[in-house]
């Protein structure tokens, strides 16, 4: 991009601003405008949609499709032209459908995250403002802080203590401090004046020109050199398996029928066709688009309930989720913090606490909480005038506080604020009311702590403030903040959310367990927790967890379900332990401090006005930060579920059933029981009419627990009710066969209506556990299953039956036929309740291990 040398960032800034025709003050808006027209928005290429054509050819590619039109060329080759013209119809018109509704679905996935499209502030016309990531151009000059991405690769202009995590581009494990000073290097990587697309800033504020943006980073090549290869998540490794399992028992009928009828000197063109179509009929080749459709269904009506889905399959996994761990600020609390008082060492309010706190937020530049904005809006009337800023070393979660060097009428002092037990095991003095400072004895420490312990008891939060003389000092160095003299506290109010203890009970009460982890003392934890009257029970505080190993966090976290004062890295190891006793873990969090967490979470979730580092480390958003509105998308999750389950049962045991007995009927009889035209007839009406699933309502025992994928279940389920179907089939060749002598027409006529009827009529019945009438179906299931049932009795008596192979039954036939479908409905209705005893794992307890879901499903790399 633009002309600049190879190894850019080893000359100085000023050479790299000339080279890019820009200025510290930024682009103009015109010129911004003209540069995003000639280098592209700044996005990854795999945000780009496929072209059409290349998708038509990706469906064409699968396998049994493409045996499929091999069989359609074999036909139209030897003659057999309406063959030839109906099988490629047929394919076609399921390929299209496919496509159709997948881009629908992903036009309305895509435009969800536009949504909760990231900001960064940028210098235009020498103003900053905040402006979408993708309309960086290079050249552009960048303002970041803790919390924020870095949304394009770019040199650094002017850093402060900035540390920036890059692990995911370059491997190294620990934050990496930037500075504006070149030092060469072979890598841009090691560049300690370079930043990388896709890292984090965690720690003090840097400014940046922007080099590169989109594929042309270094990121964006990456991504380009992997391309859109991901590995599954837990709930496509069970399709997959499922899929497996459908080609094992499709190669054994196909080979089964082609054996058997080559053996019996049978037309092996006619054989080979009646196989492939039989094979196609095993297959669900619309579960692809029945699980897009779900999936995106879902994230709408998740977007009404006001949470918005980044990534589609996260929404079953939000329905297999059984333990969610949660920060309180935000989600139990109502996020209204309030400065309520300022005491010194005495436990009375002093108005010089007050004054240097405020001093030391007004100045604060790095990342500021929400205790930050409580105290500069209590302080906001107090005057600062004379006081000037000299440096300041800004909050990280290694130091927890923040420190900055002020001067007032040639006086230097540095202020520091942060957690209290921190700031007070810096301190060796303390100053008191009339302003004398004297030395922090054990009676004076005590004293102190009591004071924290007395409020802390009340739910109320607290920063330590300190300060020491700075003379002759201009800047803060590293680990200079020792021999403080201690002032006193700043003391928060954060009152508890009416609708948490609701919230809590109605998770709880569908198997979700709910953890609050926090960064807060533990007193405080437990007095909101009482307040709220949760049901939660045992502490660990974050030097307990560091005294234990990773086999003894996961047998702690299992009884364990408040944990206080954790740090970064400890949020994610109690994740982890979680998981490694088989539980599937969700994660809310708003901070970079949540970040880890709630990228190593099966379910990863934020909330609007997070950092983007949490934004973008989330599989899902929620525009609320309230527990209800979570309630809400943990039962979309297993109604999705529910809704693609409804799907894969009836694929598996009807189908399976109805194409078992055409194989063994094929063999017994002197003719084909159907034609290959005819059950690819079949196959169309009936994923036609299963189009409406998506839409369906689910029954409340699949909503009622956390789901997960169950193979054995599904196995149950297919052994009981294939039979029942092939059963009735039987009866139905015996009846056509030695009671009505059927024509060969007839014959296929009327195992063709009795096929479709069984097949379509039984989604009513076996999509709800309890009585099929006290339940009724979407209309949109009712329109499409009924309409195709329609077209399937019709079709027989149409004027181009006899093309198709069909000669009309009469009445006595159909009555017949109508009694066995009846009797089966009546039969699949007593039995499913036993077949379905074993239903799709809903876990009341965690299995034997842990199938290491995070580490096979997507990993939610930055794409702006």
């Amino acid at each position: 991009m633009m002309d600049l040398p190879p190894d850019f960032w080893n000359r100085p800034a000023p050479d790299t601003l000339a080279a890019l025709e820009a200025t510290p003050e930024g682009l103009s808006a015109a010129e911004a405008a003209r540069r995003l027209e000639l280098y592209g928005a700044n996005r990854l290429d795999e945000r780009r949609r496929r072209h059409l054509l290349v998708d038509l050819a990706r469906r064409l590619a699968n396998p049994l499709v493409a045996i499929l039109l091999v069989a359609s060329a074999v036909a139209g080759a030897t003659g057999d032209l309406a063959s030839f013209v109906i099988i490629t119809a047929v394919v076609l018109l399921s390929t299209g459908l496919d496509i159709v509704q997948e881009r629908r679905a992903e036009a309305a996935a895509e435009a969800l995250r536009r949504s909760i499209a990231l900001t960064v502030t940028v210098l235009r016309d020498g103003e900053p403002c905040d402006l979408a990531v993708e309309t960086l151009a290079p050249g552009d000059i960048v303002k970041l802080s803790a919390g924020d991405l870095v949304p394009a690769d770019g040199i650094v202009l002017d850093a402060n203590a900035a540390q920036v995590n890059q692990a995911a581009l370059t491997g190294e494990p620990y934050p990496v401090e930037k500075s504006p000073a070149p030092q060469q290097t072979s890598t841009m990587g090691e560049a300690p004046n370079a930043l990388l697309h896709g890292s984090s800033v965690i720690g003090g504020t840097v400014t940046m020109v922007v080099v590169g943006t989109g594929a042309h980073t270094q990121f964006g090549k990456i991504a380009k050199a992997l391309g859109e290869d991901q590995p599954p998540t837990a709930f496509e490794r069970g399709i997959r398996r499922l899929g497996i399992l459908i080609v094992r028992l499709t190669l054994f009928l196909v080979l089964f029928v082609l054996l058997s009828h080559l053996a019996l000197r049978r037309p092996p063109v006619e054989s080979f066709l009646f196989a492939m179509a039989l094979a196609v009929g095993l297959t669900p080749e619309l579960l692809p688009m029945i699980m897009t459709i779900a999936l995106a269904r879902g994230a709408q009506r998740l977007a009404k309930a006001r949470v918005i889905v980044k990534r589609l399959s996260a929404i079953h996994d939000l329905g297999e989720m059984d333990v969610l761990c949660t920060d309180k600020t935000g989600t139990l609390t109502e996020a209204h913090i309030t400065m309520t008082g300022h005491p010194g060492t005495d436990g009375v309010d002093c108005a010089r606490v007050a004054e240097f706190a405020a001093i030391n937020a007004r100045f604060e530049t790095g990342l500021k909480s929400p205790l930050d904005d409580a105290l500069l809006a209590h302080t906001a009337g107090h005057s600062l005038d004379g006081w000037i800023k000299l440096d300041e070393r800004p909050f990280d979660f290694g130091r927890r506080r923040v420190s900055v060097l002020a001067e007032k009428d040639g006086r230097r002092i540095e202020i520091v604020k942060g957690a209290p037990e921190t700031v007070l095991a810096l301190c060796d003095r303390a100053e008191d009311r009339a302003g004398k400072i004297g030395a922090l004895d054990q009676g004076r420490r005590e004293a102190i702590l009591a004071l924290h312990d007395r409020h802390a008891a009340q739910g109320l939060r607290m920063l330590g403030i300190a300060w020491k003389d700075a003379k002759g000092r201009a800047r803060i160095d590293t680990d200079d903040d020792d021999g403080l003299v201690f002032l006193g506290l700043c003391v928060f109010m954060d009152p508890p959310k009416s609708s948490a203890t609701g919230a809590v009970a109605r998770l709880q009460s569908t198997g979700v367990r709910i953890k609050v982890i926090s960064g807060d003392a533990a007193m405080v934890v437990q007095h909101l927790v009482g307040q709220l009257s949760l049901s939660v029970a045992g502490v660990l505080t974050g030097p307990e967890i560091d005294a234990l190993d990773d086999a003894a966090l996961a047998a702690r976290a299992q009884s364990v379900d408040i944990y206080a004062r954790v740090t970064p890295d400890q949020k994610s190891r109690i994740v982890k332990a979680l998981q490694a006793r088989g539980h599937t873990v969700g994660f809310i969090g708003d901070g970079i401090n949540d970040a880890p967490a709630i990228k190593a979470a099966d379910v990863g979730l934020s909330v609007d006005g997070a950092t983007d580092v949490a934004r973008e480390a989330a599989d899902m958003i929620l525009l609320a930060p309230d527990l209800n509105v979570l309630a809400d998308g943990v039962m979309e999750g297993r109604r999705t579920y529910a809704n693609i389950m409804k799907y894969i049962r009836m694929g598996t045991s009807s189908n399976f059933g109805n194409m078992l007995t055409m194989a063994l009927a094929s063999v017994f009889l002197p003719f084909l029981p159907l034609t290959a035209v005819q059950v690819l007839l079949n196959n169309m009406l009936y994923d036609l009419s299963q189009t409406g699933i998506p839409f369906d309502r689910a029954d409340p025992a699949e909503i009622a627990r956390p789901h997960g994928w169950d193979m054995s279940a599904l196995v149950r389920f297919t052994l009981i009710m294939g039979p029942l179907s092939s059963l009735f089939d039987i009866a139905t060749f015996v009846a056509l066969t030695w009671i009505f002598h059927s024509s060969v027409g007839t014959f296929r006529a009327a195992w063709f209506i009795e096929s479709m009827t069984t097949q379509i009529l039984v989604v009513f019945i076996i999509r709800t556990r309890g009585r099929f009438w006290r339940d009724w179906p979407h209309p949109a299931l009712a329109v499409s299953a009924l309409s195709c049932l329609a077209v399937a009795l019709a079709l027989p008596y149409l004027p181009f039956a006899a093309l198709l192979g069909f000669e009309g039954p009469g009445a006595v036939i159909l009555a017949t036929i109508a009694l066995l479908v009846l009797l089966y409905l009546a039969a699949v209705e007593g039995l499913k309740t036993f077949a379905m005893s074993r239903r799709e794992r809903v876990r009341t307890g965690p299995p034997p291990t842990h199938r290491q879901r995070r580490s096979s499903r997507p990993r939610k790399g930055y794409a702006p």
